[in-house]
């Protein structure tokens, strides 16, 4: 019964009250976060990584051997099997007196999670050993739980799993910030007769790249299976030392056929509640140490969002709230501009009071794939903005008919051989199709209230950092 210390959270102090009469022998596995000894018995707290409270162990002197009891150490691994009990101690409502406690790997003196309060950046350098502590812990926790939430949400309603590409010869993006994937001996590098590096020497046949979105080949099952979604790892070469980005973290990217941008505002505002539902509702421990330790009020923040019905500007009526606003922003708005976080959080927490999704951006901001309005300056994409965060989900109402699409591709310079499986799409039974893109870490690090985003990931990737 391994998982009795996650059993136990659920219960009333009560229940656990009335569960201890009923001379109950069971067995702990885990590992030790704290040890106090007195006179003749030792208080060992028991941590399996379940929850954010770890169980009680006590054992008495001449029932535990004293080589067991001096070889158990803060980080050792135990197996304890006794009887539960009412507690005497105020911190906890029973505990478990120990009839056997088995000291499974010990933890020598320079184990470095010792009691005491570390820093994160600290927890970083050791981030094998990390998730044992109560706040990485916890974050893992929720993150799992929101992960099940996601397939859940989908699954629940009529959406397909797909899984693409991770090595992909197409820029979704056009940004160019990509990793580039070959076998060739960079110390040797084939060249053609103009001395450029010869692609067709390589494991692909051509120049390929880790993916920074799965959103295209999305695309070309949405426009067979209607709706579907990806949940996977996307790579951005971006050279962004900042608490917001990771050069290699996972992305949500529904995409339905058949599907305006209305629909797709839709299924954003109900996807992201649900999300932030399940987890509150399922990581209520974790949460409420979240909003007492990480940051005030987290809570109160994601229930905000779940109860408020999101609130729509345009571009255009967003960029006007913010010239006419009397605050000082580091970066002065103005029509055509990339709204800044600063600009985000000020429409979401001032003007709308509210989450708020933001439509009909300038083309020339956005990606070549979005619908053009017909006023030829705007296209139909959207960004929802929350409080406190800024911008959590970006999407738009793609481009389905195949004469436009082809005349904005050559406008940004792109080359038609690049895409012409993606041009296929808009030849051969077009349809009106729209999706999402949600970074998952960004998602966590907003219900958390973590601040930086490298401490919401098992191994964090960014610039300079490939540790472990």
């Amino acid at each position: 019964m391994s998982e009795l210390i996650s059993k136990l959270k659920t219960k009333t102090r009560e229940e656990l009250c009335e569960l201890a009469k009923n001379n109950i022998i069971t067995t702990v596995e885990g590992w030790v976060k704290t040890k106090r000894d007195s006179k003749n018995i030792t208080f060992i707290e028991v941590s399996d990584g379940t929850c954010l409270k770890g169980l009680q162990v006590v054992a008495e002197r001449g029932k535990i051997a004293d080589d067991v009891l001096s070889g158990i150490t803060t980080g050792a691994s135990v197996v304890c099997k006794g009887r539960l009990v009412e507690s005497e101690g105020a911190n906890q409502a029973v505990e478990l007196q120990a009839e056997e406690i088995e000291l499974v790997g010990e933890a020598p003196a320079d184990y470095p999670l010792q009691k005491k309060r570390h820093t994160l950046e600290y927890l970083r350098e050791i981030g094998h050993l990390r998730a044992r502590t109560n706040t990485i812990g916890a974050v893992m926790r929720v993150r799992s739980a929101m992960a099940y939430a996601v397939h859940k949400y989908f699954q629940d309603n009529g959406f397909y799993y797909v899984n693409t590409p991770l090595i992909t010869a197409s820029d979704a993006e056009g940004a160019g910030q990509m990793f580039q994937v070959t076998t060739l001996d960079l110390n040797n590098v084939p060249r053609t007769e103009d001395g450029k590096a010869d692609y067709s020497k390589d494991f692909f046949g051509k120049k390929a790249n880790l993916t920074v979105s799965g959103q295209l080949e999305g695309e070309t099952y949405a426009t067979a299976l209607k709706n579907i979604y990806t949940f996977g790892p996307t790579f951005r070469a971006e050279n962004s030392n900042t608490k917001r980005h990771l050069a290699e973290f996972w992305m949500i990217e529904p995409e339905m056929a058949f599907c305006t941008l209305e629909g797709d505002m839709k299924i954003a505002e109900s996807f992201l509640k649900y999300i932030f539902s399940y987890t509150l509702e399922n990581c209520a421990e974790d949460m409420e140490f979240f909003s007492s330790f990480i940051e005030k009020g987290v809570r109160e923040t994601i229930e905000h969002v779940i109860k408020t019905p999101f609130a729509h500007l345009t571009y255009t009526e967003a960029i006007a709230e913010l010239e006419k606003s009397k605050d000082s922003f580091d970066f002065k708005p103005y029509w055509g501009c990339d709204i800044q976080t600063e600009h985000e959080r000020f429409l979401s927490e001032e003007v709308c009071k509210s989450p708020v999704i933001v439509t009909d951006y300038p083309k020339e901001i956005k990606s070549f794939y979005m619908k053009m309005n017909d006023d030829g300056r705007t296209v139909r994409a959207m960004d929802v903005l929350v409080p406190r965060l800024g911008e959590i989900i970006g999407g738009s109402e793609r481009e389905a008919r195949l004469d436009v699409l082809k005349q904005r591709m050559a406008e940004l310079g792109l080359k038609e051989e690049d895409y012409w499986w993606y041009l296929d799409l808009r030849k051969y039974g077009t349809v009106p199709h729209a999706g999402f893109g949600l970074g998952f870490e960004r998602a966590v690090q907003y219900i958390t209230g973590m601040q930086n985003i490298r401490d919401v990931i098992p191994y964090p990737r960014a610039v300079g950092s490939a540790e472990f």
